[in-house]
């Protein structure tokens, strides 16, 4: 069995900065490759950013590009992603997610392991 366990959601004024991170225990651990994806309400979950296994290689969706960064630490299993200048639109529910590859992946489908969300909420 795999588990993921976000952190780190909240109330944040646009402009702040929040940081998850995700906790990986049993089948889910450091030698997967991970992703952040966010769902907000009414709209359909999408990636927003994806590492590989070694943290070499990585991926941002357009709109967080220069914003956010995702980043790894395989000695405590962890994931993390940095969110900076935060806008309203941000506002989702986060979701951390793991898949049995060393490569990142772009596509809910590839992923095995998810988290069960943390809230971050974006006012103007």
């Amino acid at each position: 069995q795999g588990q993921l366990v976000e952190s780190g959601g909240g109330l944040v004024q646009a402009g702040g900065s929040l940081r998850l991170s995700c906790a990986a225990s049993g089948r889910a651990r450091s030698s997967y490759a991970r992703g952040w994806f966010r769902q907000a309400p009414g709209k359909e979950r999408e990636i927003v950013a994806a590492i590989s296994w070694s943290g070499r290689y990585t991926y941002y969706t357009d709109s967080v590009k220069g914003r956010f960064t995702i980043s790894r630490d395989n000695a405590t299993n962890t994931v993390y992603l940095q969110m900076n200048s935060l806008k309203p639109e941000d506002t989702a529910v986060y979701y951390c997610a793991a898949h049995g590859g060393s490569y990142y992946a772009r596509h809910e489908y590839e992923y095995e392991y998810w988290g069960q969300g943390t809230q971050v909420t974006v006012s103007s």
